[in-house]
């Protein structure tokens, strides 16, 4: 590898005003077959199994009933009760122009047949509710026509509909403004990091080409798969961090180069054979942690796997060929523009502090990880009471529309109908063959009472004979609408959902379990089924390529171990925050259970840049090591000169997630902060304290291989022989200094 990446370098000098336009080309076509993404990307359904029970529920109700997804109307009476003339004609105008909503079917309103499940206890609030279909969602115009208001009541809008077009568009806003702070403060630090205007300018150069590349990419899968629309956050926020790692690896490694002595062209390709080659296994790394995601069957998460792995290819692509081709354009120009601390000579990354505490820690290995491991079990214990759930109403700030008739629904109604739990049959069936099944479901624990085609049932009797026809299809399936006693999150109603589903059906007929709550139990099915296989998958590609990378077999093992302490630990802070509560007054937001999709996203990340650092800080310790260094001289040095790095990298990606902590849907918190901390504890804690007191206590070990494998790794890995670099005219150079 090391001969192959110093050919490349040669090649670019040679070709470097070839490789600027081509590269310049790329970016602009990526553009703009990128710029079709955005109307190609989709947001319905996106957490669901396609295989899932709940699924095939969802879509026989789509074929045979027009849907299950709710719109709901909720009318406010300003004073009295809802039963008075002035409010009856706002609920009538109310339920007339729901009904008149393209895509609404099946309206019913309480001042049409006085259903006491329509009225609040209290007598305030009424309910006008119809159903659209999945896969036609009213438009965000058409529900904002819906909502009115005057001196008599206010009518406003919530439901399924709405509740997925507030999280929408409070998401889209929400980056807005994230970005607006993260961005100003990137590229303050980045000049800062990088001493000099100029150079500061060059991660915004392959972070713009990595971008438009997957933007194109996601164009192109989005026209034959479904893609989520939040994978576009993902490329940027990615994007920009991998394109900040590898500038500040090539830059650094260039600038030591240059202060070393080396002419422009030989400091680039001494740059792209040492730096270049951490560049590609950190995104071998990182491609294969977010590759994890694709044996998830929710395309919410495959949609990640798809932006992660061309946003991570085509960084490493720019790293190598572009960024390049730009030093050598810009040649000792890249310290134009230096800060005025900066002016002087500017060496790589030394950095005596990350090397005084790597020696420290190499000196008292226990006295320095022991607290630090202490520290990072107490802050994971949280872990050990975790609960999971599915994004709903409650993501949103309680002033948002779907969330204050949420609110009101669970606070005011005996039960709240927008979280009903469908029953679907297979097949047709007589309304009399529903009436014994529906008056059994009744009286199971959790459930208020059941509606069918036939009447209403509560506690195993017939309380109504009110029949509801919409809960008849026209080929004769029935419907039951099981509606909850319970919180629909709750475990008693995740139990009622299997009592139903392990039950037999009416007359024998299979029965089909849809809604909030049996999606919630699917999508907890589907991600924690593969978890397993997931892990194992990180675990070996992890090994092989850290082996092939290091040579030891210890070494992906302390990586892993590691890693997962950072993972726990982080896991264990979500839980205390968004779980239990804390900090929920100062971030603004309703604890709930951590929404598993999102958790699940937030370690694949997390794991990816860790190892980012992993390879980052172990390419430098190897190659110290390589030519003759003592263990603890090697791992002092390689953190004295790779620190400075990976803390800076880290604080720039911590930057831009950080900000989502500014956002108003809760899930997007949890990402944002989960994924800044895993970060910020990685690469100061692990990588500055742990690394080095590991290695301590390994010592010789830690390069260890038994015989077969290292004799595999002298064949395939990469090996710390002498690299004769090309020169750019294609000659080659006398041998430079050993490369690890």
């Amino acid at each position: 590898m090391t001969n192959l990446l110093a050919h490349l370098g040669a090649l670019v000098i040679r070709r470097t005003r070839l490789v600027l336009l081509l590269s310049v080309a790329v970016l602009l076509g990526a553009a703009v077959l990128g710029a079709g993404a955005f109307g190609k990307l989709q947001a319905n359904n996106a957490f669901e199994d396609p295989a899932a029970d709940s699924t095939t529920a969802q879509h026989l109700l789509d074929q045979h009933f027009d849907g299950a997804d709710t719109v709901v109307l909720l009318v406010h009476a300003r004073s009295g009760t809802v039963d008075g003339p002035d409010i009856r004609a706002v609920g009538d105008a109310a339920a007339h122009r729901l009904s008149h909503t393209p895509g609404v079917s099946d309206v019913v309103s309480y001042w049409a047949g006085h259903d006491p499940a329509l009225r609040s206890t209290d007598g305030r609030y009424a309910l006008v509710v119809g159903t659209e279909r999945s896969t036609d969602a009213v438009g965000a115009k058409a529900l904002a026509a819906l909502a009115s208001t005057n001196d008599a009541a206010t009518v406003t809008v919530g439901g399924d509909a709405e509740v997925n077009h507030d999280i929408t568009e409070q998401v889209g806003k929400s980056l807005l403004v994230a970005e607006a702070i993260a961005v100003p403060i990137i590229l303050v630090l980045l000049v800062i990091a990088f001493g000099s205007l100029v150079a500061a300018l060059l991660p915004l150069a392959i972070g713009a080409i990595a971008i438009a590349g997957t933007f194109a990419e996601l164009s192109l899968l989005g026209s034959v798969t479904p893609v989520a629309v939040y994978a576009i956050n993902l490329t940027t926020a990615l994007g920009l961090s991998l394109a900040i790692d590898y500038a500040l690896l090539m830059v650094s490694r260039y600038r030591e180069e240059l202060s070393g002595g080396a002419d422009p062209e030989r400091a680039v390709i001494r740059a792209v054979t040492t730096a270049g080659r951490t560049i590609v296994f950190s995104g071998i790394t990182v491609a294969a942690a977010l590759a994890v995601l694709l044996i998830f069957p929710l395309y919410f998460l495959r949609s990640f796997a798809y932006a992660g792995i061309g946003v991570v290819l085509i960084s490493v692509g720019a790293a190598l060929v572009t960024l390049p081709a730009l030093l050598v354009a810009l040649g000792p120009r890249v310290n134009a523009g230096r800060l005025p601390w900066a002016r002087r000579r500017m060496p790589a990354t030394a950095a005596p502090f990350w090397g005084r505490v790597a020696d420290l820690a190499m000196r008292r290995p226990a006295l320095t990880a022991l607290p630090v491991v202490i520290l990072l079990l107490f802050v994971a214990a949280p872990v050990l009471h975790v609960s999971f759930g599915t994004p709903n109403d409650r993501v949103l700030r309680p002033d948002t529309s779907s969330r204050s008739v949420g609110d009101v629904l669970r606070a005011d109604f005996k039960a709240d109908l927008a979280d009903g739990v469908d029953v679907v049959t297979d097949r047709p069936l007589p309304g009399s063959a529903i009436q014994p099944y529906a008056a059994r479901l009744s009286a199971l624990p959790g459930v208020a009472r059941v509606q069918t085609s036939v009447g209403v049932y509560a506690g195993g009797l017939r309380v109504s004979s009110a029949a509801d026809p919409r809960l008849a299809s026209e080929s004769g399936q029935q419907r039951l609408e099981v509606i909850p006693s319970v919180d629909p999150r709750s475990g008693a109603a995740q139990q009622l959902v299997r009592e139903l589903r392990s039950g037999p059906g009416p007359q024998g007929a299979a029965i089909h379990v849809g809604g909030q709550t049996a999606q919630l139990i699917d999508s907890k099915h589907a991600i924690g089924s593969r978890i397993p296989l997931a892990a194992l998958l990180i675990v070996l590609t992890t090994f092989v390529v850290l082996f092939l990378f290091t040579g030891s077999v210890l070494q992906p093992l302390r990586s892993l171990l590691l890693n997962l302490l950072t993972l726990s630990s982080t896991g264990g802070l979500l839980v205390s925050i968004f779980q239990d509560g804390h900090l929920s007054g100062l971030l603004d937001f309703t604890p709930l259970p951590l929404d598993t999709s999102m958790l699940m996203l937030l370690f694949c990340i997390a794991f990816g840049l860790s190892m980012d650092y992993e390879v980052i800080v172990l390419s430098r310790i190897k190659e110290l090591h390589d030519q003759g260094l003592d263990n603890r001289t090697a791992v002092v040095e390689g953190l004295t000169r790779s620190g400075r790095i990976v803390t800076t990298a880290a604080a720039l990606v911590a930057v831009s997630f950080l900000t989502f902590g500014t956002s108003t849907v809760s899930f997007l918190q949890l990402f944002g902060i989960g994924a800044g901390v895993a970060v910020l504890i990685d690469a100061t804690l692990v990588r500055a304290v742990l690394v080095p007191a590991c290695q301590r206590l390994l010592g010789r070990a830690a390069w260890y291989a038994p015989p077969v494998l290292r004799r595999l790794h002298d064949r395939l890995g990469v090996v710390g022989d002498l690299a004769d670099d090309p020169s750019p005219e294609g000659d080659s150079a006398p041998a430079l200094s050993k490369i690890g």
